[in-house]
């Protein structure tokens, strides 16, 4: 089956977007072999613009996640082409891959996955760090990031002394801090209330209205279905349908 799906790849001539920030033709995602083999992605197209908040809506178990992990290059595609800011991922090698991502990618985990040990400015300034900054510059850059959030006063505080938004915050401050072209947020208002959460997608929005900037948000929570300039609607694996909205705004 995957042979067949590669074999009508390579003879179809679909283009999404000319100018998509990320272009998904044809994604397959299997785990496993033989009877214990699930087949997560069943062909996904998709395509996320520029300057635009794209959303990844439905139920649990629908491919969601799987999706935004091929998008980011954390798995690889069984089958399939996924092009991000002009970058074919299925032709980078792994090394290059983790380059790029950290280059151009920022991601925003459903749990936050702060680390304990380090104050929120520490926690937001583990990209640069990561990149080669110097501990001096990287706090400095993560404390104008973490003003910009809001949090300029929670700079020196640690994740335990925070709330759940706030925490939420610092996350989105690490994903922002190298400036990535792309941000990809997975379920990021499950754990807010209704008020934390509005905000947080404010704060997203914001980020995604910048013509060289894209923002992919996964989320089942429909009370933040209207921030989305495009909703893609998944489920079995597949994209159901993609409806395209007026530019939301901010409240």
């Amino acid at each position: 089956m995957i042979a067949t799906a590669i074999a009508e790849l390579e003879t179809r001539n679909l283009k999404l977007e000319t100018d998509a920030a990320v272009e998904c033709v044809g994604v397959m995602k299997e785990f496993g072999t033989g009877e214990t083999r699930v087949r997560a992605l069943r062909g996904v197209d998709m395509a996320a613009a520029y300057g635009q908040m794209t959303l990844l809506v439905g139920p649990s178990g629908c491919g969601k996640t799987t999706l935004i992990s091929v998008i980011c290059g954390l798995l690889d595609a069984t089958a399939g082409e996924t092009t991000v800011l002009g970058r074919p991922l299925t032709r980078m090698s792994a090394r290059q891959k983790t380059a790029f991502r950290s280059a151009n990618v920022g991601f925003v985990f459903q749990q936050y996955n702060l680390l304990p040990a380090l104050t929120a400015a520490e926690n937001a300034a583990v990209p640069l760090v990561i990149a080669g900054r110097s501990r001096r510059q990287a706090i400095a850059k993560a404390e104008e990031v973490l003003a910009a959030v809001g949090l300029a006063d929670r700079r020196k505080a640690y994740p335990n002394q925070l709330s759940g938004g706030q925490q939420q915050r610092v996350a989105i401050a690490r994903a922002l801090v190298h400036e990535p072209r792309l941000l990809v947020c997975d379920e990021p208002t499950a754990a807010l209330d209704g008020r934390s959460g509005q905000t947080v997608m404010e704060m997203l929005l914001a980020v995604g209205r910048r013509p060289d900037r894209a923002v992919i948000v996964v989320s089942h929570d429909n009370r933040v279905f209207h921030f989305g300039d495009r909703i893609v609607h998944m489920s079995d694996g597949r994209v159901e349908s993609t409806e395209d909205r007026l530019p939301a705004t901010e409240e």
